[in-house]
């Protein structure tokens, strides 16, 4: 019987001193150098990613005691505001990993707190976490493990793959050595050291279970008892091809490290299937070599680059192979091309099954978009596909997702509108006359909330907003331009509910 994965999979917020062995150098905003220690390369098909052969033990002692020191305590700040109604409907994506509980009281602002983990990824204290962990958040503390307590500030996130990456002030602090996670091999051992229900520095071992595996979580709307681990309207192209592991991993251990024997980090742990929000036998973490990518992307340029081959695609089975009349049922089937397709551009055409890139054999959808968004616009990568039998290899330029090989800058104001996880629209003329009864003159109503900031603060659709930081907004356009600049800063909203219109609420967060 099929599994339903979507079903099942909850985003958990589940939430090196080690021989420095190679380095590369990222320029953060500041033109500083951002310092990641790598571990040297291996041979894929001969070893593990310890570098051990195939099959060998390996000593969880050496793992556990090189990661711990990188593994931080993330603890978030945030304003909520109770829901409608009798008592305070808090949302299943805290009651189910924060265990927060909170009975009655009426509407209006509440601060709560929430927790995760993070990995020391620099020794000038750049950490990487998920997104979903920092999302929301008005201030952010970090615990390292001699117990020391920073403020963070987010360096920058990226939804698309629920990974962030925040700073605390401090210099020389034990950094994870990163891993090849290409390298893992399936029944591997590996190491998760987290953070679960607060219980700091907690270490857990099992094996990969499977690997690029894709679960259609990131981005997914979330409604009822699904759980995304952000907003819809701010995913662009979600990238899944998690590591899946039984070691035991749950809530609080978002964020931590996935570390193979020799305490290299392969993976972020982000995701558990289970349907009770507790450890139930699998867990999904984000590969190191996304992690690299994502996170170097942040810290250089404040959001990723990413390059895009502009296609439409489809996993391939014998049925499959069948309905489309293509003479193999192993790779990626292409459908169709989007608008300035760099794979049309680059001599693919409709029908062709992808199955290498740049010599490495792809099976799947979440192999082939990993083995792409690790490149960046303007990058030429070798393309092989399979078309009426034949194998044929076609080089690609890859463009960005406006269709160009430029690196795109940061939309300061888009990107805060994305942090917000809703869509707004301006007032109708009845609606205006409606509250002009209360000597208001407009706002900007919530049409529509899928994630984000708004939905951590139990805003519901329909609210209007009135006044940003004090000053009032009668339109979107007024909207977009109170808050643009004011990211990094407290933005405080008030506005009501038609229904009740002599209720006024308040609510705020850091952008």
């Amino acid at each position: 019987m099929k599994t339903n994965w979507k079903g099942l999979v909850l985003v958990g917020l589940i939430s090196s001193a080690s021989t420095l062995a190679g380095f590369k150098l990222f320029s953060d905003n500041d033109g500083k150098d951002v310092i990641f220690k790598e571990a040297p390369a291996e041979s894929i098909t001969r070893f593990t990613s310890t570098g051990t052969p195939v099959g060998a033990p390996g000593d969880f002692v050496y793992a556990a005691e090189a990661t711990t020191p990188t593994v931080v305590h993330i603890k978030s700040t945030m304003t909520r505001q109770a829901s409608r109604g009798g008592g305070q409907q808090i949302p299943d994506i805290f009651r189910d990993f924060f265990g927060d509980e909170f009975e009655g009281g009426s509407r209006g602002p509440q601060s709560q707190e929430a927790s995760g983990s993070g990995v020391i990824i620099s020794a000038d204290g750049y950490i990487v976490t998920n997104n979903h962990v920092v999302e929301g958040a008005q201030e952010l503390e970090v615990t390292l493990h001699n117990k020391s307590k920073f403020r963070a500030k987010v360096i920058g996130t990226d939804p698309s793959t629920d990974i962030a990456v925040i700073k605390v002030e401090a210099k020389d602090l034990p950094a994870v050595v990163l891993g090849n996670s290409d390298a893992v091999k399936v029944g591997e051992w590996v190491v998760a050291v987290g953070n679960p229900f607060n219980l700091e520095s907690t270490v857990t071992a099992g094996i990969v279970s499977a690997k690029g595996r894709g679960l259609g979580i990131i981005g997914q709307s979330r409604r009822g008892r699904g759980v995304t681990p952000a907003s819809a309207s701010s995913v662009d192209s979600p990238l899944e091809s998690f590591i899946q592991t039984d070691a035991v991993v749950n809530p609080g251990n978002s964020g931590g490290a996935l570390v193979n024997l020799k305490g290299e980090l392969i993976g972020i742990n982000t995701a558990i299937a289970s349907p009770t929000g507790s450890f139930a036998g699998y867990a999904f973490a984000v590969p190191s070599s996304i992690v690299k990518k994502v996170s170097s992307d942040l810290i250089k340029f404040g959001n990723v680059q990413r390059g895009y081959l502009g296609i439409a695609l489809d996993d391939l089975d014998s049925r499959k192979a069948e309905e489309y009349g293509v003479k193999v049922n192993d790779g990626v089937y292409v459908r169709e091309f989007t608008e300035n397709s760099a794979a049309k551009a680059g001599g693919v055409v409709k029908g062709d099954v992808i199955v290498k890139v740049d010599g490495v054999n792809v099976h799947s959808i979440p192999e082939l978009q990993q083995s792409i968004g690790l490149h960046k616009p303007g990058d030429k990568v070798a393309i092989t596909v399979n078309r009426d039998g034949k194998e044929k290899e076609l080089d690609i330029t890859l463009r960005n997702r406006t269709g160009g090989s430029d690196i795109l800058k940061r939309d300061e104001s888009a990107a805060i509108m994305n942090a917000l996880g809703a869509q707004f629209g301006n007032l109708s003329d009845q609606e205006k006359q409606r509250l002009s009864r209360y000597k208001l003159d407009g706002g900007v109503k919530v049409v529509s909330i899928d994630g984000g900031k708004f939905a951590r603060s139990q805003v519901e659709e329909g609210f209007i907003i009135t006044k940003v930081n004090g000053k009032p907004v009668r339109s979107v356009k007024e909207f977009q331009a109170a808050i643009t600049g004011k990211e990094e800063s407290m933005v405080q909203f008030e506005g009501l509910y038609p229904d009740a219109p002599y209720d006024v609420y308040s609510f705020g967060f850091r952008l």
